[in-house]
This record gives C-alpha cells, sequence and structure tokens, in this order.
C-alpha cells in the first residue's frame, strides 16, 4: 500500500510577524481559505487516503495539528520532542510502516509548499509511486524552472530519460546543487537540464531503510531500537540522531535516484515576496489584504493587516506592510526572505514576540 508522510515542522522564521513560535506558516492561511497544511492534505488525500497519511510536527504544535486536519487520525500524528532536521523523521516513520507493511510506498511531502495545478500534481505523484513500487530506486520531483532562482536547490539530470510515462519523463539524477549566485542560476537555466528541489520525494520504505544502513548507519540504528514507540524510547531517539537533512545525508550519497520533471505551478512559499507573486493583483500590481487603507501614487506592494487601524503609504514601491495585533513589519519585497534576521534577533534577545 502507499503512505504519506507529511513533515510539518518548521517554524516558518521568514513569516514574522504572522508567523509566530506558537503558530508558524504551515498553520496560516497565507493563499487562499485554507491553510498551507490544509490544502497538503487536501492535495494528495485523492491519492492516499486520510487513514494513511501522517504528520509528524513539533511536539507542542499536535493539538494544532489535530485542530486543522481532524480527519486524520489521532494515531497518525506524530509529535517530535526535538527538532532534528528531516532525516531522522523520514527514518523513524519509515521504519515505522515497514513493521506494519514491509512493502509500503512513501510519498513524503512539506507541508508549506502551494501547488496550482493539483490535477497535474497528482498525475506526477502517481508516476513516482509506480516507479518507487519497483523497488531499489528513490524518486524526487524535479519543477522546472523558469528564472534563474537563487532562493532554491537544483537537480541536475540524465537528460536522456531513462523511462516515459504518457505525457512524463523520469530521469537519472547526475547531480544536486547549492543554493547557487545569481550568475549560477543564470547558468543552470540556460543549459535546460537543471531542476528546482521540490524536497518532495517517494520511496518504498525497504528500500529507504537499506540506504539509510549504508549512509546514515547511526541513525538507522537508532531508529531500529525504537521497539514500542513509547515517548521515551522516541526522545532518545531524537536525543541521539545527528542533525541532518534528508538531501545531504541520503539522497546526495546514493547512486540510485531519479527525479521527475514536473510543472504543476509550484512554490516553496518562501517569504512574503512569494505570496504577493501568488495573489491576485490590482490595477496598481497592489495586493491589499487589509479593512482600511489609503495608498497615493504606491504601486507592486504587499499590505496585510488584521485590525482596524488604517494603513496608509505614499510614494512607494515594492513594500510588504504587514501589520499585527502586536507587531508590525516593514520591508521591501525583494529582501522580504531577510525577515529570518529579524526573527532571529527576537529569539536571541528572548523576546515575547517571536
Amino acid at each position: 500500500m502507499v503512505y504519506a508522510l507529511i513533515m510539518a515542522g518548521g517554524v516558518g522564521s521568514r513569516f514574522w510577524p504572522s508567523s509566530r513560535k506558537t503558530k508558524p506558516k504551515q498553520f496560516l492561511n497565507l493563499i487562499g481559505d485554507q491553510s498551507l497544511l490544509q490544502q497538503t492534505v487536501s492535495r494528495i488525500s485523492p491519492v492516499i487516503p486520510e487513514e494513511r497519511i501522517f504528520v509528524i510536527t513539533n511536539a507542542s504544535y499536535s493539538d494544532l495539528v489535530k485542530s486543522q486536519v481532524p480527519e486524520i487520525p489521532e494515531g497518525n500524528i506524530i509529535g517530535e520532542p526535538i527538532g532534528r532536521n528531516t532525516a531522522p523523521c523520514v527514518a523513524f516513520t519509515s521504519k515505522m510502516i515497514y513493521e506494519k507493511d514491509p512493502e509500503a510506498t512513501l510519498v513524503v511531502l512539506p507541508s508549506d509548499h502551494y501547488v496550482n495545478d493539483a490535477e497535474t500534481y497528482r498525475k506526477v505523484i502517481q508516476a513516482g509511486i509506480d516507479k518507487a513500487a519497483e523497488g531499489d530506486s528513490l524518486l524526487t520531483i524535479g519543477i522546472k524552472p523558469f528564472r534563474p532562482e537563487t532562493g532554491y536547490g537544483y537537480i541536475q539530470i540524465v537528460e536522456e530519460a531513462a523511462e516515459k510515462t504518457d505525457s512524463l519523463s523520469i530521469h537519472k539524477v547526475k547531480t544536486f546543487a547549492e543554493k547557487p549566485d545569481l550568475q549560477t542560476a543564470a547558468r543552470f537555466l540556460e543549459s535546460g537540464d537543471f531542476l528546482w528541489n521540490s524536497g518532495m520525494f517517494i520511496w518504498r520504505v525497504d528500500t529507504i531503510l537499506s540506504e539509510f544502513s549504508k549512509h546514515l548507519p547511526d541513525i538507522y540504528a537508532g531508529c531500529r531500537n525504537v521497539k514500542t514507540g513509547s515517548p521515551e524510547e522516541i526522545k532518545q531517539f531524537y536525543e541521539n540522531s545527528l542533525s541532518i537533512s534528508i538531501d545531504y545525508g541520503v539522497m546526495e550519497k546514493s547512486d540510485s535516484v531519479f527525479v521527475i520533471p514536473a510543472d504543476f505551478g509550484w512554490s516553496d512559499v518562501g517569504s512574503w515576496m512569494s505570496v504577493y507573486e501568488l495573489r491576485d493583483k490590482d490595477h496598481n500590481g497592489n495586493v491589499i489584504e487589509a479593512n482600511q487603507t489609503a495608498l497615493h501614487e504606491s504601486h507592486n506592494c504587499y499590505i496585510q493587516s488584521e485590525n482596524d487601524r488604517i494603513v496608509s503609504i505614499v510614494g512607494l514601491q515594492g513594500i510588504a506592510v504587514i501589520d499585527t495585533n502586536d507587531a508590525l513589519l516593514v520591508c521591501r519585497l525583494d529582501a522580504s526572505q531577510q525577515v529570518k534576521q529579524v526573527y532571529e534577533s527576537l529569539k536571541n534577545g528572548k523576546s515575547n514576540f517571536q
């Protein structure tokens, strides 16, 4: 059978002040009437039923997950006692599913991404499931780039397709590349054989556990020591686990990685600029989500307010104004990735506003 693991433990620091320690990005309605987590569950549930969808999150968010996606069985919501990046949570969940279904296929998804074309998305996911079910392959989804993006990692493909199915092709991965500078990103785009790394993965649980045994043997041994799944065992596993991503720990080291190039209107929603780009705009290019505004000669701005204060801007372009009940952010949209530094500064100062 096919299972899904939705990773929902991030802090969403680039979306301060809307994203807070108590309610980070994946739980916010940034685009549409559902949170990003709810959208992720809704998008995958036609392929994988809710009883086989697992959500792994920070233990402090477990109740929030339950309230937002009550259709997910409570036993499928896993609270991590400590954040250790993505490799430990993939190993732990894979081992848990393996004990129930040794031939299971697992789809691993971030909880905080946006997809515009859900039908094409599901078609791509199904193609990956079919390929992964054959065994001995790790599948990832690569997004066809349309600009020289410096905020994403890249995947270089072997241009000749290993397999073709309908309108999709499956390629062997040649190499993974870190987030590049602008010049390198432009070269990647021009080459035509690089894709954006979406952070979505598909594999059989026995295959990924075998790869863990080769490349991250300590994490593999640690998850095998979790016998009963008690809170004490889980805490010990996480405390003893290396903090490392599945990309660095396994995918970049394996020689059995394949990628499906895809185009389904994907965004990792990585900053306020991303939200601005995805939202409908008025005739001045502004996105306004506020009860009361007064704008004069201002263009291509994003205004969001949670209260009834009048937000007024004059003669500005490309500015984000995020007004919550207890904090105000004003920044250039093209610098909104740097909001993370504001969050870290508040965190280091032990502020109550993080």
